[in-house]
């Protein structure tokens, strides 16, 4: 427990607070002095800490502790639980870990474990579960994330690496300074920007947007709802149908061909292959025109509009900004490198306050002036399982072992999954098509889940090992994503007999006789001052001096300054493409890619292309309307759904559910009614909120509701029941969530 004067704080992906501590129990946190725009998620955890949904003990599946791995696995999430001692879970487990090894070998062990976690550096679930993992022989993980997972695969063929630059875009100060037209394709959605992996202090998105339209930069925000750019901004709304995005980028690419507003010197200088693309956008390679025309009966916006748009992006000192969201869509490959090449032909990429973003306001992080310190972690040592899947290839992994799967180029061949074992995340959340998923999670013989609360996730599990929150332990909160530290304290003792997920992994490897490998001889302590001493050296490399351990603790947190230097995305390479050459084949802007037209895919062909998505309006039926089902403002996923916050937002019980008042009247349903959405994969409850802020034929309900399922139905509004599980491509295999036809009707009753 901590015992400084100073107060008690804590760290979380979506803010730093002060931490309110009374009898031994958390009574509040307040909000971290430093953040102009604290987010109100955190708090939503004080009064479930130790609430009904909180898991106190071991708990295993009756039917499988009766019977046995592969009892009965059609009953998880229907079963009983029964409580054990943590000696018998070690054991269990332990026992478990070897039989699979022995008959199956260690391939047969899944542990994608895909999800936020805690923001501590220490105390992370995944890495800790991997560390574990690695030191019992290894396991098949998952690639890439539900967040941008198309983008991952496409971008690095085009620009050389994603995340690269992702982490270097160019800075809000730069924007305010350089910019004139900022051009928001899915908008800049600031409730997205209350988060940050790893942790934040404070929050900068607002004022970032608040001081670029101060400067005179003028927002336009290309989204089927007006909300993705703040009020007072005076945005430019262009409301397009979901899922065309890339027809869009397209055809304002044409206009800039056919008016000659494109920049051929750049062109010249720092891509490749734009002759190919150019034979696509004028008909010469398919005899189809990619006019504002042909873009505005696919978008269902004015061509006049279209043409404006490009006009003003060729005259102007433009940035083009394209949300993490535009992945999430069928072909979702195609807006990020429709956007590219967009970019390419304005010629602004690499000059300050323009060019190109990849999604401002999608974290906390970007656009942010920092430096880019590689922090230590916990190392996970090493896997020599090669199987993997795609992260969103869960469902077909489980229904088709053996089965080959196309991924970036190469085929793979789905593993045989005997354990499956979560810590950190929940796929009832980020996965699709929840129903379909659900039936597939019988299929292992065991599935293991490290949880606090009574989520979806371990109430579809065999084994239960309750783990504590950051609250009941001591960390640092240590992004290089973020200028701030924190020092995390414990700030009350673990609620029942949870424990930390390094004490968890550590009965275990004791059993399997790896202890020693596991914790090097360290203590959660120790751990900590390693990955701080470790930080200090990597710090001093980009002469950012942090001080000594004990100076820090004392502190509580400490602010690394920012650089003098507004950062700039691609500005090297701008200056000197030569000196300063891409990670791609060319070392250029790879507008055609030779590699990706050697695959052979015709989902997703060597440039920048528009394929007609799985489910959109253009081919809805009268009844259908299609579902974004966005990030949430009142959680982080589904994190706290279960709080006080996320539950203020829901009176009767299920997520809100955004119609046009058009579409409200058609269906005859009024504000406040309960409606059920559904299609062939499922249906699910929802409360109608009426507004002209969506575009007509559009439906929005957030993610994050916790899945409960009756029958096909989730009552408390998880739209993932809906979604479509199909992969973006071949390329990527991403999710997409955002390609999704629904018809809303009234409910007839509510659940009990």
């Amino acid at each position: 427990m901590n015992t400084r004067d100073r107060s008690l704080m804590t760290s979380s992906h979506w803010g730093t607070y002060h931490v309110d501590v009374e009898d031994g129990r958390v009574t509040g946190l307040r909000a971290f002095e430093e953040d102009p725009d604290p987010s109100p998620i955190g708090p939503g955890i004080v009064d479930v800490l130790e609430g009904e949904t909180r898991i106190t003990q071991p708990m295993v599946r009756k039917s499988w502790l009766d019977g046995g791995p592969g009892t009965d696995g059609h009953l998880r999430g229907a079963d009983e639980f029964v409580p054990v001692s943590w000696d018998e879970a070690h054991r269990l487990v332990g026992d478990e870990l070897d039989r699979v090894k022995r008959e199956f070998g260690n391939q047969a062990i899944f542990a994608g474990s895909y999800g936020w976690a805690s923001a501590g550096r220490f105390h992370h679930a995944q890495s800790q579960l991997k560390r574990f993992l690695n030191c019992i022989g290894g396991f098949t993980r998952s690639k890439n994330t539900y967040s941008f997972a198309a983008a991952e695969v496409v971008v690095p063929h085009v620009l050389g690496t994603f995340r690269g630059h992702l982490d270097r875009s160019t800075s809000w100060d730069s924007i305010a300074s350089e910019c004139e037209l900022f051009v928001a394709f899915g908008g800049v959605p600031l409730k997205n920007g209350q988060i940050s992996q790893g942790g934040l202090g404070a929050h900068v998105q607002k004022s970032g947007v608040q001081a670029a339209h101060e400067a005179g930069v003028r927002f336009v925000n290309i989204s089927p709802l007006r909300s993705d750019v703040m009020d007072g901004m005076g945005a430019d709304w262009i409301a397009l149908r979901p899922s065309t995005d890339a027809a869009l980028l397209i055809g304002l690419a044409h206009c800039l061909l056919d008016e000659g507003l494109h920049d051929q010197a750049f062109l010249d200088s720092h891509t490749t292959g734009f002759d190919r693309y150019a034979a696509y956008l004028t008909g010469v390679e398919d005899g189809i025109v990619k006019s504002a025309e042909w873009a505005a009966e696919i978008c269902g916006i004015e061509a006049a509009r279209i043409r404006d748009l490009a006009r003003q992006m060729g005259a102007k000192r433009t940035m083009i900004s394209v949300a993490w969201a535009l992945t999430r869509q069928d072909h979702g490959e195609q807006p990020f490198w429709a956007a590219i090449a967009l970019a390419a032909m304005v010629g602004q990429i690499g000059l300050p306050g323009t060019g190109l973003g990849f999604g401002y306001s999608a974290m906390n992080n970007i656009g942010m002036n920092r430096h880019l310190i590689n922090y230590a972690e916990v190392p996970q040592g090493h896997n020599p399982v090669p199987d993997f899947i795609p992260v969103a290839r869960i469902t077909d992994m489980l229904e088709r072992p053996g089965d080959s799967f196309d991924y970036d180029g190469t085929a793979y061949t789905y593993p045989d999954i005997r354990l499956v074992w979560w810590a950190g995340g929940n796929p009832f959340h980020h996965h699709q098509d929840l129903n379909r998923m659900r039936r597939a999670w019988a299929k292992p013989e065991t599935i293991i889940a490290n949880e606090w609360c009574w989520n979806a996730l371990a109430l579809h599990a065999d084994i239960v090992l309750p783990c504590t929150t950051p609250l009941e332990r001591a960390d640092i909160a240590m992004s290089p994503k973020d200028p701030y530290l924190v020092a995390m304290d414990q700030a009350v003792s673990p609620v029942g007999d949870a424990r930390d997920d390094h004490e968890i992994f550590k009965g275990i490897a004791r059993h399997m006789g790896v202890e020693e490998r596991f914790t090097e001889g360290r203590s959660p302590a120790e751990w900590q001052r390693w990955i701080w001493d470790v930080s200090r050296q990597q710090a001093a490399q980009e002469g950012v001096s942090l001080p000594d351990w004990d100076t820090f603790q004392e502190a509580g947190w400490i602010r690394v300054p920012a650089p003098e230097t507004p950062r700039v995305l691609m500005q090297e390479f701008r200056a000197d493409p030569v000196a300063h050459p891409l990670a791609t084949p060319s070392g250029r802007i790879e507008i055609f890619s030779e590699t990706i037209a050697s695959f052979g895919y015709d989902d997703c062909p060597g440039h920048p292309f528009w394929a007609e998505p799985a489910e959109w309006l253009g081919e809805a039926a009268g009844d259908e309307l299609h579902m974004i089902s966005n990030q949430p403002r009142n959680k982080l996923h589904s994190q706290l759904d279960h709080g006080a916050v996320s539950r203020a937002d829901r009176p009767q019980g299920v997520e809100p559910v955004m119609m046009h008042p058009d579409d409200a009247a058609a269906r005859g349903v009024e504000a406040g009614q309960i409606v059920r959405l559904f299609n062939a994969r499922g249906a699910c409850l929802a409360q109608v909120q009426i507004s002209d802020e969506i575009r007509p034929g559009v439906i929005q309900i957030a993610t994050g509701a916790w899945y409960r399922p009756d029958g096909d139905t989730c009552t408390h509004g998880n739209p993932n029941v809906l979604t479509l599980d199909k992969g973006t491509s071949r390329l990527a295999q991403g999710p997409i969530a955002h390609s999704c036809l629904v018809r809303v009707e009234a409910a007839e009753d509510m659940p009990t």
